[in-house]
């Protein structure tokens, strides 16, 4: 018992010594991160820039309706401006309208529940007593969005200032209204934010990553010595694909957003990108894709898990079918290549040297299956399902490889 609790004590050290190593770990990274985002902003376009820019410009909106409100205006309630303006800088021109409406709401639902709990019971105690917790509820009302809490926020602002009469709920709206214009006018007018960018960067990033692990798991399978260790690193990579496919969705859907209401007026400004947003298709063929190597990465792990009954292929045959991917992955570098340049296509599938070493390697596979076919069903089963894998993606990446 004694040496276990000289363990425990032990234990109980090295964890509060390496705790702060931990933490310090996690700063550096932190830092590093910080500072790859900071000379990315500075190299050029991108998306730490398009972050810098819109923080820029939400500092800016609470800045200039200080200016008008205090200033300008003169009026001691200016607070309420500045405050909405800072958070009416959205990532699209649209969704700052679309939170406007539901913050000048919730800001008039919160003035308005404050005064008349404010004037029943005559205490400011019992005020908040009576509206905050009916307001917080209602802020889980889903037509409020994320903006149903400012209307909790508002009445304790009213209510602790103890200005609750008919000119001050007044002004406060009043302050509100101004802060979502100028807020709203501001990200519409100032570098009026587009996500065009984002779905390029993800299709090209999905594209490559799919070249990488084609390359990673052909590499295993030259040199002969993988296992259910190095099938589940597969199914890890390719796991990560699905979320890059998941990540292109997300961009598709900004790309759509930030060209509401706004698409006429930039292409009259000629503030649209020169580089056209890659189609839809794309994101369907590449989806496709993914779900290829996906599925070719399962099939091997069920061939290196023991307790399964179909079979890995002869070394010999996955050598050839290694160099058949590695060209398959060669044509998904050049994919990406080409999505970010914006140019003609260079896949190596379309040179005609590769072609006919991609045909030679399909026909040795195929020689390999019927030699399989003699020797069982496990076998076959793992080769024919990894070549017709194979054959799909072909597809997928060149269309015109099966007419040629």
């Amino acid at each position: 018992m004694t040496r276990a609790r000289e363990e425990l004590g032990q234990r109980g050290t090295v964890g509060r010594v390496a705790s702060p190593a931990r933490l310090a770990d996690a700063v550096r990274r932190d830092a590093r991160s910080c500072g790859r985002a900071a000379r990315a902003a500075w190299r050029g376009p991108g998306r730490e820039r398009d972050l810098l820019v819109q923080s820029l410009k939400a500092a800016a909106a609470a800045l200039l309706a200080w200016l008008v409100a205090r200033v300008w205006l003169d009026d001691p309630m200016a607070l309420m401006a500045p405050w909405v303006a800072l958070v009416l800088v959205q990532a699209t021109v649209y969704s700052s309208l679309l939170q406007a409406a539901r913050q000048f709401t919730a800001i008039c639902v919160g003035a308005l529940v404050a005064s008349g709990a404010q004037a029943v019971t005559g205490d400011t105690t019992g005020a908040l007593a009576l509206s905050v917790p009916v307001l917080v509820l209602l802020s889980n009302w889903p037509r409020f969005g994320d903006q149903g809490i400012f209307a909790a926020t508002t009445a304790v602002f009213t209510i602790a200032s103890g200005t609750v009469s008919a000119v001050a709920v007044g002004h406060r709206l009043g302050q509100a209204a101004l802060g979502a214009v100028i807020g709203v006018a501001v990200n519409a007018l100032v570098l009026p934010p587009i996500h065009l960018r984002d779905v390029r960067e993800n299709l090209a990033a999905l594209a490559r990553e799919a070249g990488d692990v084609l390359h990673a798991v052909a590499g295993d399978l030259r040199e002969g010595e993988w296992d259910a260790q190095t099938a589940a690193r597969w199914l890890d990579a390719s796991a990560r694909l699905r979320n890059r496919v998941d990540a292109l969705r997300s961009a598709r859907g900004w790309s759509r957003e930030s060209l509401r209401l706004t698409s006429g007026a930039l292409r009259a400004l000629h503030r649209l990108p020169t580089k056209a947003v890659p189609p839809e298709e794309e994101d369907d063929r590449f989806g496709r894709v993914t779900g290829h190597v996906t599925a070719l990465t399962r099939t091997l792990a069920v061939a290196a898990d023991e307790d399964r009954t179909p079979a890995a292929p002869d070394a010999e045959v996955l050598r050839c079918y290694a160099e058949l991917l590695e060209l398959i992955g060669d044509s998904c570098r050049a994919e990406a290549d080409r999505l970010l340049d914006a140019g003609a296509r260079t896949d190596p599938l379309l040179d005609e040297r590769t072609d006919a070493v991609m045909r030679d390697l399909h026909a040795r596979l195929q020689e390999g299956l019927r030699e399989h076919a003699g020797q069982g069903a496990a076998r076959t089963a793992v080769l024919g399902t990894l070549l017709l894998q194979a054959e799909n993606l072909w597809a997928d990446l060149d269309p015109g490889a099966q007419g040629r």
